[in-house]
């Protein structure tokens, strides 16, 4: 009996020490419509207009980059598209002033205010791309400003104590101008697309349009679509990013009717037909910015601004900032750039693959 009193602690003691079963997690239950009849008003179509509200009192950030060579109208194209004097005057070089030996990033902001929103637009201009006789790789100062942007969010973003709303520098869309030659593609089109499409969102936007013949114009728009294709070179809006069949009918038309826009830009006006018109005079009568039977200027700014802007921001954010994110975070050990815990700094953390999921 003496010799049985242990064993029975024992197991007593074991029995204690047993973990009881954990319940298995609950499982969500799909969500079931109920469209059917209410049983009075909720009030949830609401939510749109204290959203409306909300925006209308912070506003919001849009950061646009041109890039293409000097003399295409640039600064003139964006002015245009805002409607003010948002970017540098585009002007040829005086004597006195010396053609950029380096790719300059030039930013400028500005606060534009309509209907009650505001908008904090930033325009990052690029002079001295393309301009050299050796142009290569005169992309890589604009690949670092971009990812630069990039971190400076990150950094923002990771902090203990972050700021309630981080500042927003990152690039939203970048306009790129192809010379309007009726050819083709030059090497550096192709190489800046390549590189750069992969980190920010390109539309392709071929300048001073009104130097070429419609058919002239229909042909050319045609050749650069193919030579995208052909060199594996995606633009906005990029198909694997439409969420629905209607956002991919909206986003054919405009990937193989639109692009690139063949646009003509000024910041002058003309009488024509008893009303006031942006528009250039030539000699043979006033071209209208915005007459589509013209030029496709209307079509860029409706879709840049009036039917795109938020998405580019949110495929800026979800895609090419998610990208870098992940990858800086991943080089970084799962930490975040540059610090351990509480603030250490640490020292660089070898590239490491990410774990896969069982």
């Amino acid at each position: 009996m003496s010799k049985g009193l242990p064993e029975a602690r024992t197991d007593a003691a074991m029995s204690e020490l047993v973990p009881e079963p954990r319940p298995k997690p609950a499982v969500p239950m799909k969500p079931v419509s109920i469209n059917s009849s209410l049983l009075g008003y909720i009030g949830i179509d609401t939510i749109i207009e204290q959203m409306r509200k909300k925006t209308m009192k912070t506003g919001f950030d849009f950061n646009i980059m041109v890039v293409g060579q000097s003399g295409l109208g640039k600064s003139t194209l964006v002015n245009t598209l805002f409607k003010s004097q948002v970017s540098r005057k585009a002007s040829s070089w005086n004597r006195e002033e010396k053609i950029p030996k380096t790719v300059e990033i030039k930013a400028i902001g500005h606060v534009i205010e309509e209907g009650g929103v505001k908008m904090k637009l930033t325009v990052i201009d690029t002079p001295g791309f393309g301009d050299q006789i050796n142009n290569e790789n005169c992309w890589e100062p604009i690949e670092k400003y971009i990812n630069e942007q990039y971190e400076k969010f990150l950094k923002e973003e990771v902090n203990i104590a972050r700021k309630k709303r981080i500042p927003d520098t990152r690039v939203h869309c970048c306009l790129y101008f192809i010379s309007p030659t009726g050819h083709s593609l030059r090497p550096l089109d192709l190489e800046f697309m390549r590189h750069l499409s992969k980190v920010v969102n390109i539309i392709p936007v071929i300048a001073k349009a009104d130097t070429m013949t419609l058919e002239e114009k229909s042909e050319f728009k045609q050749r650069v679509r193919k030579e995208l294709e052909v060199n594996g070179i995606e633009f906005y809006p990029q198909k694997e990013f439409d969420e629905d069949l209607e956002d991919k009918t909206e986003n054919d038309k405009i990937r193989q009717e639109s692009m690139p826009f063949a646009v003509v830009g000024s910041d002058k006006e003309y009488q024509v037909n008893g009303k006031r018109v942006l528009g250039r005079k030539t000699p043979w009568g006033i071209i209208e910015v915005e007459n589509l039977n013209h030029c496709e200027f209307a079509l860029l700014r409706d879709f840049v601004i009036r039917t795109h802007l938020q998405d580019l921001k949110e495929v800026t954010h979800n895609i090419h900032y998610e990208t870098y994110r992940a990858k800086r975070l991943n080089d970084n050990g799962g930490l975040p750039p540059g610090e351990g815990l509480l603030g250490t700094v640490l020292p660089p953390v070898p590239a490491t693959p990410c774990p896969t999921a069982e």
